[in-house]
Order: C-alpha cells, then sequence, then structure tokens
C-alpha cells in the first residue's frame, strides 16, 4: 500500500460525499415540490487488489438511488381537477414544442410520466399541471361512451354549449289509490298529474294526465297539452277539449271484471288499450301480459308531430305505476330524457378517472379517461425537468391501465401527492455526510504530512 494510494482513495471519498451532498441538497429544496421523487445515495468499492497477503487501497464512487416507487403524502386541495395517486403508476403528459399559426400548442412525441397531480384547465382547454406538463389520456365518445384506448393525447376540454334533446320517453313512478277520490270538478278526473315535455328546441311544455276510475281497477287516463297547436288552442278533437291529444285505457291485475289479464299481481298494470272513442292519436297495445306497459302520444309543439312514450313500468311487477289500497294518488318519480339546452359550467374528475364537463342544465358528459401507467422497475425510470420522467430500457415499458386494475394504484380526486423527502432523515444524512467528508479530508492532510516527512528525510 502506498501513501499516493491512500491519498487518493481518501479523495474519492471526497468526491463521493459530494455527490451525497449535491442529492441531499436537491432533497431538501424540493421537500415541499409537488410530485419530487427523492434521490438517495449508494456507496461502491473498486478494490485495487485484495487477497490473503495484500490488500492495496481502491476507490469509493457514489450512485444515485431513485425512489420513484415511495409514496408520498397526498394532501387534500379545493381543486376539482386535482388528482392524486395511491399505489403504482404514473400519469402520462406531454411538452410543448411550439405552436400553431391559431395559437394551439404543439407536442413532443417524446412522452413524459410524472406523478404531479395538480392540474386546471388552460385557456385552450387543455389539463396542465404546475410544472407546464399536458394531462394525457384516451378519448371518450360523449354519445356513446366508448373508450379509445388505441392512443394517449393530451386531454382538451371543449366549452361548447350542450344541444338540446327532445322528449321521446317518460317514466312515471306512481300508486293509484283503488279508492278512487271525489272529482275536485263535477265530472272531472278523480285524479291530475303532469309531466313536462321538452321539444326540439328545448322548450318545456305542460302535458296534464287526467285519471278517471271508470270501475275498479280500471282507468282512464286522458292526455292533455294547451301548448299543442292542432288541438290545444280550438279543442278540435272529438272530445272538443282544448288539447286533448286522447285517452287510453289502463287496466291492473287481480280485477276479475274487465282485466285484460287475470293472472298479473294485484295492483299491477295487466294492460292497456286505446279508447277508439276519442282521437285514436294516442297508440298502445290492445293488452299486455309482459314486458313494459306503455303507451304513446303524439304532439306538435310548432316543431312537427313528436311521439312520447309513457312507461307505466312492466306487466306483473311492483314498480312503476300501481294501483294499492288507498284514497290518494302519490307520485314516487318521473324520468325524462328530454333536456334543456345549457351552458358549460365546469369540468370534473372522478376516482375511475373520467373528465366529466358539466352543464347549467344539470347534464354531463365524459370526454376522456385517464389510465395509471406502470413499469417493472419504476426505479429505474430517466429523470427529466419539472418532476417528470421518461422509459429506459431497464425500466421496462409502459403499460397503460385503468386505475385500480392491471397492478395500478387508485385516484384521489382534489388532492395532490406531495414530495417524498422526509426531512428529518434527510438531515441526519446530511450530519452523517459531512463528518465523513471532514474524515476523509483529514486523510489527505495526514497522507500529506507523511509524504512531507519521506521528502524530509531526503534533505536530511
Amino acid at each position: 500500500m502506498s501513501l499516493f494510494g491512500a491519498m487518493y482513495t481518501a479523495i474519492s471519498g471526497l468526491t463521493a460525499q459530494a455527490a451525497a451532498f449535491s442529492n441531499i441538497s436537491d432533497n431538501v429544496a424540493n421537500s415541499q415540490t409537488v410530485g419530487y421523487k427523492q434521490v438517495g445515495t449508494n456507496f461502491q468499492d473498486y478494490l485495487t487488489q485484495s487477497n490473503a497477503n495484500e490488500n492495496d487501497s481502491g476507490t469509493v464512487i457514489s450512485r444515485p438511488d431513485y425512489e420513484n416507487d415511495l409514496q408520498g403524502t397526498l394532501t387534500q386541495t379545493t381543486s376539482p381537477l386535482n388528482l392524486a395517486i395511491s399505489g403504482q403508476g404514473f400519469f402520462a403528459v406531454s411538452e410543448t414544442n411550439g405552436t400553431t399559426a391559431t395559437g394551439q400548442p404543439t407536442f413532443s412525441p417524446l412522452q413524459y410520466y410524472s406523478r404531479t397531480g395538480d392540474f386546471s384547465m388552460d385557456a385552450n382547454g387543455y389539463l396542465v399541471n404546475s410544472s407546464g406538463e399536458y394531462l394525457n389520456g384516451w378519448t371518450v365518445d360523449p354519445t356513446t361512451g366508448v373508450v379509445d384506448e388505441s392512443a394517449l393525447v393530451p386531454l382538451q376540454v371543449g366549452t361548447s354549449s350542450y344541444a338540446p334533446q327532445p322528449t321521446t320517453s317518460i317514466g312515471l313512478d306512481a300508486s293509484l289509490p283503488a279508492t278512487a277520490p271525489t272529482p275536485t270538478v263535477t265530472g272531472g278526473p278523480n285524479v291530475t298529474s303532469q309531466l313536462q315535455v321538452y321539444d326540439s328546441l328545448g322548450t318545456s311544455h305542460t302535458v296534464t294526465l287526467n285519471w278517471t276510475q271508470t270501475a275498479q281497477g280500471i282507468w282512464n287516463v286522458q292526455v292533455i297539452s294547451p301548448d299543442d297547436t292542432v288541438y290545444g288552442a280550438n279543442g278540435t278533437s272529438p272530445a272538443s277539449t282544448p288539447g286533448d291529444l286522447g285517452t287510453a285505457t289502463v287496466t291492473f291485475g287481480g280485477n276479475t271484471t274487465g282485466a285484460v289479464d287475470t293472472s298479473a299481481a294485484a295492483g299491477t298494470p295487466s294492460g292497456i288499450s286505446v279508447d277508439s272513442n276519442d282521437s285514436g292519436v294516442i297508440t298502445a297495445p290492445s293488452t299486455g301480459t309482459s314486458g313494459a306497459a306503455t303507451f304513446t302520444f303524439v304532439a306538435n309543439f310548432g316543431q312537427g308531430p313528436q311521439n312520447v312514450t309513457i312507461n307505466l313500468g312492466n306487466y306483473g311487477s311492483s314498480s312503476g305505476t300501481t294501483q294499492y289500497a288507498g284514497t290518494t294518488y302519490e307520485l314516487n318519480g318521473l324520468t325524462n330524457n328530454g333536456v334543456p339546452p345549457g351552458g358549460f359550467s365546469s369540468v370534473t374528475t372522478t376516482t375511475a378517472g373520467d373528465i366529466q364537463v358539466n352543464y347549467s342544465n344539470g347534464q354531463s358528459r365524459t370526454i376522456g379517461q385517464v389510465p395509471l401507467i406502470t413499469f417493472d422497475a419504476p426505479d429505474k425510470l430517466q429523470s427529466q425537468n419539472g418532476q417528470a420522467f421518461t422509459a429506459t430500457e431497464t425500466s421496462g415499458s409502459p403499460l397503460a391501465n385503468s386505475a385500480g386494475s392491471g397492478g395500478a394504484g387508485t385516484l384521489v380526486t382534489s388532492s395532490v401527492e406531495a414530495s417524498n423527502v422526509d426531512l428529518a432523515t434527510e438531515l441526519s444524512s446530511l450530519i452523517v455526510a459531512q463528518q465523513a467528508y471532514s474524515a476523509n479530508a483529514k486523510v489527505v492532510t495526514s497522507a500529506d504530512t507523511l509524504l512531507q516527512v519521506t521528502l524530509d528525510m531526503k534533505q536530511a
């Protein structure tokens, strides 16, 4: 072993501890950086000569120890667009490389990955985190809800209005009384209920159902809408009632007199027929024993004929419109597939990764889905600017899975993942590195002293 060898070994120790200082400094500086992953330090010994008879001093080198799979603390926020990952996985993100003539960003073909989920919507409708990285995901057909998993693209939210949809079907969940109440108007219906129907322009129109009990378990339901342009104003239907769109007869099971289907359970629809003495606008099956108990009326609110189907439930079922003992009408619920127009309201995220656009008419559409990207060896990813990573040969290929599946973690909405740096640990490591650096420096000065003694021998 030579003095020069000892000095070189100590100098390598200084270099290694300086690298450890650098990593500790980086960790401490980013202890409050959202999504930051700390970097530890590993030391490796390289031998010069070592056997049973002799051991020469070698060198030590430092290697960064990436801890990309170490979970950071999840912190709640007030933003509905913030996302945090609990468990394994990364967000796929893109970086821009320019803009188009219309001001839209263009994106680098290189795919980046990040745990920084403090996303917000920029002026162009893209979801961007605090590092300027654009969230990638799968697009979703807003009409069919089908997810296109063939490609990851930057997700862009449109702020256009929600077009109105005319009503074509209404579900009526109500209970008619077996003992009909006395009409409020002589000769009038026993029960009156109202529905809202939207036309093709999204305008709401009131449709009234007049229920009249003609026998035990048998009801005539007259459909009236004064807004109808054909029958609304002048009452030209055979019944000469303004807005009379027709009458259907509804027969409930459990009644042996006039029941269409005596096998139906008591209190459930067993048959619907059209009153042949009325306008005939209403259409329905004359009898029914299975399937949906429905009748359809045709209205014209100024945009042409509009068919609207009233669904009373299923034959033989106790849900939907029923008739049980009692003297009052009870409305339990209505469903309507028509909607008025709506303006853009907000964007929210779900734990399934769905990006939903909400509108002022109460409707929402899913326009994209955020998958999580997993790797066989996430600690082998290459660090990039802005807490981002790129894949390497040793990290394995990226695998995109829906949140909570395929080994991917779960998503937490309105939350972000804090840095996984533990300040107490880093400060302890700093003390150790400082002492180790000082000790190596002491070895250098000691070796220098010994060399000086050797040189002084010649002078003597």
